[in-house]
C-alpha cells in the first residue's frame, strides 16, 4: 500500500494544482523549424477532407525524422498533428486498412517516446488541443479555442471544448486527494471532511459543465461530422483486421487493433473511482477500463495507480459513520455527483449516438469509438456507482 506522501509531488505525475491533467504550460501551436510540412497539412485538414484530396496529398508528404524533436511539448504537438492526420487518412472516404510509411513511421516513433499507442487518444484530442484568448484567464469555455480539428465548425469545437473545460474544473479534485488521504492516515476526520467537500463541489461543477454540451453541439451534427473521425481500429466492423502501419519494422506488417478516442481515456473518473473505492465487477467491462490506461499519458496512469494503492477512504468513512456522521454524508454526496455525471453521460450517449440513424458501417450506432457496446457499459458504470453509497448494503 502506498502512503499519502507519495502524492505530495503533483508535478511528478504531470498534474497541475490549478489545471489538473491539462498541461501546466499552454500546448504548443506549432512545431519547430523543419517540421512545417506536418503543421501546414494539419492546418488544411478540414478543406482537404471536404475536397477529397487528403489521401494523395498525405501520401506525397516527405518522411520527416522526429528524433530532432526535443521536450515534452514538442512531442505532444507532434503526436497531436500526426494523430489527426492518421485518423483523417483512415476515415476520409472508404475506411483505409493501411497508413502510408511517411506517416506511420514517425507517428510510431513519437508515440513510443511518449509511452502511448500510435492512435488518436484523449490526450491529443482534448488535453493538448487548446489555446487561450486571454493568456491570464482560466481554461474554460469562452476563453479557449481548438488548435486542431477535422471538419471544423461550432459543434466539433464545442464538443472538445466542453471536455477541456471539464478537465480544468477537475483540478481541485486532484489537488485535494493528497491532503485528504493524509487526513485518513492521521485519523483527522475533520481534515478528511474538508477535502471531501472540495471534491464534492468540484464534481458538481463537472456536472454543470457537461450539461452545457447541447448549447452548441447538436446530436445529429455530432454523429454525422464529428464522430466519424475519432473511431479506432479495434473491434470495428469496417476494419476487422485492424490497420497496417507500413514501414514500421517491429510491427512486421501485421494489422494493429487499437482503440479510438474516448472519454474513458481521461484520468478524472478513474481517479475518483479509485479515491471513493467504486468497484466494477470482474467482467469484460472491467478489463476494458484497465486497457484504457495504456492510452493515458504514463504519468497520469501512475497517479491513478498511486491513488488506488493509498489508504481506503471508504472504509475510513464507514468506520466513522457513528461517531462522525458528517463524513459519511459528504462521502455519499461525492458519489451522488459522480453518479449524476455518469447518468448525464449515458443520456448523451443515447441522444448523440444510439438513437441516430446509422449512416454507414464505418460509423456504427451500437459500437463506441473505443470499440465497445457502450450503452450497457455506461449504464453498468452508473449503477455500480450508486451501489457504493454508505447507506446502501454492500
Amino acid at each position: 500500500m502506498a502512503n499519502a506522501a507519495a502524492l505530495d509531488d503533483l508535478k511528478a505525475y504531470e498534474v497541475d494544482s490549478a489545471r489538473g491533467f491539462l498541461p501546466a504550460q499552454d500546448p504548443l501551436a506549432a512545431l519547430p523549424a523543419g517540421f512545417e510540412p506536418w503543421d501546414e497539412l494539419a492546418a488544411e485538414l478540414p478543406r482537404l477532407i471536404l475536397t477529397g484530396r487528403l489521401r494523395p496529398i498525405l501520401e506525397s508528404l516527405p518522411e520527416l525524422d522526429p528524433s530532432a524533436l526535443r521536450g515534452e511539448g514538442e512531442l505532444r504537438r507532434a503526436m497531436l498533428v500526426l494523430s489527426f492526420l492518421g485518423h483523417a487518412y483512415v476515415w476520409s472516404g472508404a475506411p483505409a486498412p493501411r497508413i502510408p510509411r511517411n506517416l506511420a513511421v514517425p507517428w510510431c516513433a513519437v508515440a513510443e517516446r511518449l509511452g502511448r499507442p500510435p492512435v488518436l487518444s484523449y490526450a491529443s484530442y482534448a488535453l493538448d488541443n487548446w489555446r487561450l484568448y486571454d493568456p491570464d484567464g482560466p481554461v474554460v469555455l469562452g476563453n479557449i479555442a481548438l488548435l486542431q480539428n477535422f471538419q471544423g465548425g461550432a459543434d466539433e469545437d464545442w464538443f472538445i471544448g466542453v471536455h477541456v473545460d471539464i478537465e480544468f474544473r477537475a483540478a481541485p479534485i486532484l489537488d485535494a486527494i493528497g491532503p485528504l488521504l493524509r487526513g485518513v492516515e492521521r485519523g483527522d476526520a475533520r481534515a478528511v471532511e474538508a477535502q471531501l467537500a472540495r471534491v464534492a463541489q468540484a464534481l458538481q461543477a463537472l456536472v454543470a459543465a457537461l450539461r452545457r454540451m447541447p448549447e452548441h453541439c447538436d446530436p445529429y451534427v455530432y454523429y454525422q461530422r464529428v464522430r466519424p473521425y475519432i473511431h479506432g481500429w479495434a473491434n470495428h466492423p469496417a476494419l476487422p483486421q485492424g490497420v497496417v502501419y507500413e514501414g514500421v519494422e517491429r510491427l512486421r506488417g501485421r494489422g494493429q487493433k487499437l482503440r479510438g478516442e474516448t472519454g474513458a481515456q481521461s484520468g478524472i473518473v478513474p481517479v475518483v473511482d479509485a479515491l471513493l473505492r467504486v468497484e466494477h465487477a470482474d467482467d469484460p467491462l472491467r478489463g476494458y477500463l484497465h486497457e484504457m490506461r495504456a492510452y493515458m499519458p504514463p504519468a497520469h496512469r501512475a497517479f491513478l495507480e498511486t491513488v488506488e494503492a493509498a489508504p481506503d477512504l471508504r472504509a475510513y468513512a464507514r468506520g466513522h459513520a457513528g461517531s462522525y456522521p458528517e463524513l459519511s454524508e459528504i462521502y455519499d454526496e461525492c458519489l451522488h455527483w459522480l453518479e449524476a455525471f455518469r447518468s448525464l453521460h449515458l443520456d448523451y450517449a443515447a441522444q448523440y449516438i444510439f438513437r441516430q440513424a446509422q449512416a454507414s458501417y464505418a460509423n456504427p450506432t451500437a459500437v463506441g469509438t473505443g470499440g465497445t457496446p457502450f450503452m450497457p457499459y455506461l449504464k453498468k458504470h452508473r449503477d455500480e456507482t450508486a451501489l457504493r453509497r454508505l447507506g446502501t448494503p454492500s
